[in-house]
């Protein structure tokens, strides 16, 4: 047993680290930038030496962050990663997250283990739905937001206009650290804001080969730029001002209670204000925090060792045919081979294989702290939500899941297969990809899925085919809605026209609904009947 003073250097240590760490996610609408944000992040850390565009344009590589094959042919991130470099004196954490709607239940989970949000706008299309449905999210956690407004560098609104945008739309104190000098399409640099909103300097941007290497900068004072750059600089001078006069500067109380956000504007694909982008989440960011247990008591960073599940990850690369479950770490310091409790179970799991991850690239660690995201190799008893400690039992809340949209049945097309065709349902269901519902009168042959978003279907499909060589056929079934129920209902719900009722793999039993006014119908009629709301997605 540790000696109190070794516990007590232990916690220090543990404290001194957590501080270090700045653990954050990227939210945006599809295509605005955040698989391109993600790699001149990579780059400016200096993890990668070149980056590359998800579209392999002019030859080069996909992103560091998308790793499934369906990910490179479209362009867009389907599954989370997480990336962890040194900053300066800083660990950073990226979660990446999905990028399609579809997906909100993965960038649900993702937003549970981070301390911070970046929330990227399209400079020319402003705020896009599914970025308010993610930004609601972080505002129902509490998680402080840093904008960045991305794509400078082509056509788009003027300045002004997106910062009133997302004050109207969203209720949020838009408080710009720095302001662009030239219009969009024209983005020749960044005037850096003093704390009394004047123009403190400016920071003009060096265009490098297709924006594959960190763009250089050079800093002039005020008076420089004025004279280097004329009325572009006066426009951006002036709207500085403006803003000050209305209360629009950097309030870090303000930040963190997430009345206000500042503010950066950029060009990912240029690498324009992506070192001000870090520096910021380094300068303003919160470290990791305590963090309430089921019963409401806040677990400290300090305290014994704590984490919880928030993703569990299979086929990540071909080489690797293993199953990763995903860790934020909350207290304590996570040492490789340490035997923890898992508390869904009460069984000890042993650590013995555990991942850093970076894109397709993987390390293994020995040593990790609050902040940190940790992958356990082969984890298969683990899910999303489930919690590991050591020393005095402690679980988090469980991490709700969505109410689905789309359901459909899936089937292998060879009864060959049939074996591996339930062991891969039971990995895809465990990992949280889709639910899986049964009943009775449909049995295992033929589960039925459902899914907040069509396209986690195409994900099921292609990964059956891809790791388990099962060749599947999906049939859609004429249901819309979900609502919870329980088992003195269901004999009643069962004998109704246009109603099925299954058991997900959770416990829950839930009653599908052809559409709405079925429901409505049922409801009015039978007001006994227990028919209650699950988690939407955009809640």
């Amino acid at each position: 047993m540790n000696s109190p003073s070794a516990s007590t250097t232990t916690s220090g240590r543990v404290a001194q680290e957590a501080e270090r760490r700045r653990t954050f996610a990227v939210i945006s609408h599809p295509d605005a930038g955040k698989s391109t944000l993600t790699e001149a992040l990579a780059l400016h850390a200096k993890m990668i030496s070149e980056a590359g565009a998800i579209h392999g344009k002019s030859g080069r590589k996909s992103t560091v962050s998308d790793w499934m094959e369906m990910e490179k042919a479209r362009g867009i991130s389907v599954s989370s990663t997480a990336l962890q470099f040194e900053y300066g004196d800083c660990v950073i954490n990226l979660v990446d997250t999905p990028g399609h709607s579809d997906f909100s239940e993965d960038t649900y989970r993702v937003l549970t283990a981070v301390d911070a949000a970046v929330m990227l706008i399209d400079a020319a299309k402003g705020l896009e739905p599914q970025t308010l449905k993610l930004f609601q999210v972080c505002r129902h956690r509490g998680i402080p937001v840093i904008t960045v407004i991305n794509k400078w560098d082509r056509p788009g609104r003027a300045p002004l206009e997106l910062l009133d945008e997302i004050s109207e739309r969203i209720g949020l104190i838009p408080t710009p650290l720095f302001l662009p000098v030239g219009i969009a399409g024209d983005f020749r640099g960044l005037l850096r804001r003093g704390e009394d909103g004047a123009a403190a300097e400016y920071i003009h941007f060096i265009r490098t080969a297709g924006g594959a290497t960190i763009a250089p900068e050079e800093m002039f004072t005020p008076e420089q730029a004025l004279e280097r750059e004329g009325e572009p600089w006066e426009t951006a001078a002036e709207e500085s001002e403006l803003l000050s006069a209305t209360g629009q500067d950097h309030d870090q109380e303000m930040f963190l209670a997430g009345q206000t956000s500042p503010v950066i504007y950029a060009s990912a694909m240029l690498n324009f204000g992506v070192r001000e982008l870090l520096d910021t989440l380094v300068a303003l960011a919160p470290a990791p925090g305590p963090r309430a247990d089921i019963a409401g008591t806040e677990r400290e960073p300090a305290e014994p060792f704590s984490a919880v599940v928030f993703k569990v990850q299979a086929g990540m690369d071909a080489a690797h045919r293993d199953r990763l479950a995903f860790m934020r770490i909350v207290s304590g310091e996570f040492e490789r081979g340490m035997v923890v409790t898992h508390a869904q179970t009460g069984r000890p799991f042993a650590t013995k294989y555990a991942l850093t991850v970076f894109g397709r690239e993987r390390a293994t660690v020995d040593t990790a702290y609050p902040g940190d995201v940790v992958g356990l190799v082969n984890a298969t008893a683990l899910g999303p939500g489930h919690t590991l400690y050591v020393d005095k039992k402690v679980e988090f809340p469980p991490i709700p899941s969505f109410a689905p949209e789309h359901f459909a049945t899936l089937r292998a097309r060879s009864a060959g297969k049939y074996k591996q065709f339930r062991k891969a349902i039971d990995q895809l269901d465990s990992e949280g990809v889709v639910q899986v519902l049964r009943n009775d009168l449909r049995g295992d042959a033929s589960p039925v899925l459902a899914a907040v978003g069509p396209m986690q279907f195409e994900v099921v499909t292609a990964r059956m085919q891809a790791e388990f060589n099962v060749e599947t056929q999906l049939d859609f079934l004429p249901y819309q809605l979900a609502r919870r129920t329980d088992s003195e209902s269901r004999a009643e719900l069962d004998r109704q026209r246009g109603v099925e009722v299954f058991t997900r793999s959770d416990g829950a039993i839930l009653a599908l609904f052809s559409d709405k006014w079925r429901l409505q119908y049922i409801q009015k009629e039978m007001p006994e009947l227990t028919l209650e709301l699950l988690v939407a997605a955009t809640d």
